[in-house]
């Protein structure tokens, strides 16, 4: 197999962006990135505490620099925010120099995975269930937009989750050449 495009998983958090990318660029023997672990590196602070001290907007401008300059970079598996996809620009540059892959989580599948985490400042609320509904609700129709969509499901292992992403890209020639038998 040979990866001719930096394949970038989208999704809300708890979607298995990070767990899946990790196996997926094993198979694909490529490297993974983290948006989200790129920015904490450069910042040398939590997103949580990048959002308390300077807010939201500033870092979703750090974020898109971030992708852009991963996207400049050799063909791999890149994990992005939950929040990365609803920017305009960033959905563009991700369609033009790499491919989207949205996992597809529902509410209940999400809400299980990222109930107990105390590292989501957006959840930080009174309801962060109903806060998590409300993110999947407004950010549905831009994960939408994803070049690819494949569905999670809360029986699938980290590794049948991304052979069903490897499945997904093997439709897209211009992304992943497979090997011919």
């Amino acid at each position: 197999m040979k990866l001719h495009k930096t394949v970038v998983l989208v999704g809300m958090m708890g979607a298995g962006k990070t767990a899946v990318g990790k196996e997926l660029a094993r198979l694909l023997g490529v490297p993974f990135l983290d948006s989200d672990e790129e920015i904490v590196e450069a910042a040398q602070m939590t997103i949580a505490e990048i959002f308390e001290r300077d807010g939201e907007e500033f870092f979703r401008a750090r974020e898109a620099e971030v992708i852009a300059r991963l996207l400049r970079g050799r063909p791999g598996v890149l994990s992005v925010g939950g929040g990365a996809y609803l920017n305009a620009n960033t959905r563009s540059l991700i369609s033009a120099e790499g491919v989207a892959v949205w996992l597809k989580a529902d509410l209940d599948l999400l809400w299980m995975r990222v109930r107990h985490k105390t590292s989501r400042p957006l959840l930080r609320t009174a309801d962060p269930r109903a806060t998590l509904a409300g993110l999947l609700e407004a950010r549905t129709p831009h994960y939408a937009q994803a070049d690819l969509v494949v569905e999670a499901n809360a029986g699938y292992a980290i590794a049948d989750m991304a052979r069903a992403v490897l499945a997904e890209l093997a439709t897209r020639p211009d992304v992943l050449e497979m090997d011919k038998v």
